[in-house]
């Protein structure tokens, strides 16, 4: 089962306490048990299943749990756990489309082709920083969205970046967006994604002249169902020219890997650590010694 109702009955039982993990809408095993355990502490019959006695004990206990969620609490607390340094995080990049789908095409730029190209040079960066890499696909392959998540979900990552382009009925539409999971309407959202799209923006637009078109919360099916935080970052529109032009030259493509790797290393800084937006260089990273 899945759908909206799931995704509440997920919100309110992490509101009171009851590790579901994260809230996707599935009624999974971790869904079930949490429903088990809420059962049996409301004192009704313990099956597992959100029949009529279970939702109103729902509706009328209270809110058990204050100052955060616990999955949000978690994310949190495991991410500050990992350190620093680069070396040891396992990073997956999803570059968009592959083989013979070229994905968005306009102004004589293939988003497949950027989306790769830009894939590979970020990996050459973050290995020669310590990291462990994986892509989702090859130069001429087109995975399935699921054979994504399930690849991303089997490398136990620490971050995941979706590589995209963008495209708009209006030429004049231009700029880069980046997107990470939450709802609004069910008071989720991801707290180290929020942060990583927040400075993905930050350093892309620091060092390049793409409108910063914001952040995003979205439930999208990569960012809902991705264990790790993972972004989609859509690099600009290939239906304008001037973006167009931007992302089919290889230096710019250099540029936005750089922003990227310094953007995952000011995830991982703690505050006092931290540098300012557009000053940090792959230079800085090594001298400082945080391959290590």
């Amino acid at each position: 089962m899945h759908g909206d109702d799931i995704a509440t009955l997920q919100s309110r039982l992490t509101e009171m306490g009851f590790d579901c993990g994260r809230v996707d809408g599935i009624y999974n095993d971790a869904t079930e048990k949490a429903v088990r355990e809420f059962q049996k502490s409301a004192g009704v019959s313990v099956d597992g299943i959100c029949g009529p006695a279970t939702l109103t004990a729902l509706i009328r206990l209270t809110r058990t749990v204050a100052g955060g969620t616990p999955n949000i609490l978690r994310e949190s607390a495991i991410h500050k756990s990992r350190g620093p340094a680069l070396a040891n995080k396992v990073i997956v990049l999803d570059p968009n489309a592959g083989g013979a789908n070229f994905g968005i095409e306009g102004n004589g730029v293939k988003e497949s082709e950027i989306a790769f190209d830009i894939a590979a040079r970020l990996e050459g960066r973050l290995l020669a920083l310590g990291a462990s890499v994986f892509l989702t696909r090859g130069e001429n392959n087109c995975p399935t969205e699921s054979e994504r998540i399930t690849l991303a979900n089997s490398t136990s990552a620490d971050l995941v970046i979706s590589l995209h382009a963008d495209t708009y009925p209006n030429e004049k539409a231009h700029g880069v967006a980046t997107f990470f999971y939450g709802s609004s309407a069910h008071g989720i959202h991801s707290v180290v994604g929020e942060r990583f799209a927040s400075l993905i923006q930050r350093e892309i637009c620091a060092r390049t002249d793409l409108l910063n078109c914001r952040t995003f919360a979205k439930t999208w099916d990569l960012l809902r169902l991705t264990k790790a935080p993972t972004v989609r970052i859509d690099l600009g529109y290939l239906s304008n020219p001037q973006d167009a032009q931007r992302l089919g030259r290889g230096d710019f493509r250099d540029v936005i890997a750089e922003a990227l790797v310094i953007a995952i290393q000011r995830l991982y800084l703690a505050a006092e650590d931290d540098a300012k937006t557009g000053t940090l260089r792959l230079s800085d990273l090594r001298k400082a010694g945080l391959r290590r």
